[in-house]
């Protein structure tokens, strides 16, 4: 090979390294750039899929609304009205529910931050109940121990009973079991009103979408 031919084969060997490099080069800048169109990679919280998981199977309680039909373990529920309360930064949703025969119940969707689902049962009238305030209290054979007490304001919509807008006092007592005791007093009502709650497991609600109106607008657990 002569000095000329050797020297031409170098060259060309050197402008092949140099193009591999700027496609490498070219390459590495197009992945970064797609990279920064796509965000930060975030971790998946294994509980939120499993609740999203949950949500496609069994429909999504945060999204119930009047007209919408509700599945509690094997009895279906319309919604008739729903309650939502602002305190602060803290927010929770309440619902009044009906069966086929008219029994009334309510239920709770609270995130804080996991999903709480809870049954309610008003306690007649003619049931003696003590006053809510002191740090304990015995009814019906439990003894129950304040939770939460404060203040919220509220928006109903639908069939509730109550003002369109409007104020609420409660005080929350649970005992060991989980079972809860909830007192609420609504506007300017001296008197309370007692429910009985029992925590939802999350298999035992089925969501049956029936309206399709938008939210309401509501600020963002039960009413009397």
């Amino acid at each position: 090979m002569s000095g000329g031919t050797a020297y031409l084969v170098a060259a060309l060997g050197c402008l092949v390294a140099v193009a591999g490099v700027v496609v490498a080069v070219l390459a590495l800048r197009a992945k970064r750039r797609q990279a920064r169109k796509a965000g930060p990679t975030k971790e998946r919280d294994p509980f939120r899929v499993a609740d999203d998981d949950a949500d496609a199977l069994r429909g999504d309680p945060r999204r119930l609304r009047p007209g919408d039909i509700v599945e509690i373990r094997h009895t279906q529920y319309g919604v008739r009205g729903t309650v939502r309360f602002l305190e602060g930064g803290w927010s929770w949703t309440e619902h009044l529910l009906d069966d086929a025969h008219g029994a009334k119940v309510w239920l709770s969707v609270e995130e804080d931050p996991d999903l709480e689902l809870v049954l309610w049962h008003e306690v007649p009238v003619t049931e003696a109940v003590p006053a809510p305030g002191p740090p304990r209290l015995d009814f019906d054979g439990r003894v129950y121990t304040s939770d939460e007490t404060g203040q919220a304001r509220y928006a109903a919509s639908g069939t509730t009973g109550l003002n369109p807008t409007g104020k609420v006092r409660y005080h929350d007592y649970v005992d060991p079991t989980g079972a809860k005791l909830s007192f609420d007093s609504y506007g300017d009502n001296t008197t309370w009103e007692a429910s009985r709650g029992e925590l939802l497991h999350r298999a035992e609600v089925q969501v049956y979408p029936q309206s399709t109106s938008g939210s309401d607008g509501a600020p963002t657990g039960r009413a009397g």
